[in-house]
């Protein structure tokens, strides 16, 4: 199985259970690996992967329209998708909120699945 990986992806996301957090969105990072067919690199065709514009793209429209209690939520709503609707067997994101605590860089969660 070869991997495509998206990493330090920017994305504001309505998540969080303070008032603070509900009040406006706030900036999430993304890293993201998942699993597509080696069959893509040997016959060098994008139509048998996964394209990760449109992965980025549908993120970002995901995130913008819905609403998350909590990262490990949302992380499992990705995977849901990537496994679902896009094929991949195997999926791995970290998800964290940056600058949310005074002296911390990111908190965040790391959720890893595939296919049964």
């Amino acid at each position: 199985m070869d991997f495509i990986f998206i990493e330090e992806m920017r994305v504001e996301a309505n998540v969080g259970i303070y008032d603070r957090e509900r009040v406006t969105p706030q900036m999430v990072e993304i890293n993201l690996t998942f699993g597509v067919p080696d069959e893509a690199a040997a016959d060098d065709d994008i139509a048998k992967t996964i394209d990760y514009a449109v992965v980025i793209e549908r993120i970002r429209k995901e995130l913008a329209e819905r609403r998350f209690n909590l990262l490990e939520t949302l992380g499992e709503y990705v995977i849901k998708l990537m496994l679902d609707e896009f094929g991949a067997p195997w999926v791995k994101i970290s998800i964290a909120k940056v600058g949310v605590a005074r002296g911390v860089r990111r908190v965040g969660v790391q959720i890893e699945r595939g296919r049964r």
